[in-house]
């Protein structure tokens, strides 16, 4: 008799319990692996997005990224851009995407642009940063607070730019901006 008691005294509600954290991958509707998605225009292929590991929030048509590598093309089809970081949000309505973490974008001739943050919007097909950012080509260096440019980074416009011509790179030196 006494042993019932016993057994019944450790079912209390009362009772400590551990807590509990909500994850992205809990709230999810799906999680992949090695999401590869392909965004065409009238059969040319746009943009392709891959991600070591996606959570997909479909009521949001929302996903958030892991591990992200995102590569543009022009309207042919050519590559013309590739933009890795450690993390991103993307919205599948429109393909527009904001990446953050170690942003690193370079082009098919080793351009290459760096910063904490870039935003894509596809409508617009604009890519864009409020954040300082690095931008480096064989014969130029540039700095700045925050730039707007096409996804081939050819016409950038830069807030508070700082750089130039590298020291022999056979110009005037000055601020050449890319695509000018």
């Amino acid at each position: 008799m006494g042993f019932a008691g016993v057994a019944l005294a450790g079912c209390r509600e009362d009772t400590m319990h551990p807590p509990v954290t909500v994850t992205a991958a809990d709230t999810a509707d799906q999680v992949l692996q090695d999401m590869d998605h392909l965004i065409t225009t009238d059969g040319v292929r746009r943009t392709r997005v891959l991600a070591d590991t996606a959570y997909i929030y479909e009521s949001s048509q929302l996903a958030r990224l892991k591990g992200v590598k995102v590569t543009f093309f022009d309207a042919n089809g050519t590559e013309t851009s590739t933009v890795t970081s450690d993390s991103g949000l993307y919205e599948m309505r429109d393909g527009s995407m904001n990446a953050w973490g170690h942003v690193v974008a370079v082009t098919p001739d080793n351009r290459r642009l760096t910063s904490e943050e870039l935003k894509y919007d596809a409508r617009t097909r604009k890519i864009s940063s409020d954040q300082p950012f690095v931008y480096d080509r064989a014969d130029q260096h540039l700095e700045g607070n925050g730039f707007t440019s096409d996804p081939d980074f050819r016409n950038v416009v830069t807030r508070q730019p700082r750089g130039g011509q590298r020291p022999g790179a056979g110009g005037q030196g000055g601020g050449v901006l890319p695509g000018q």
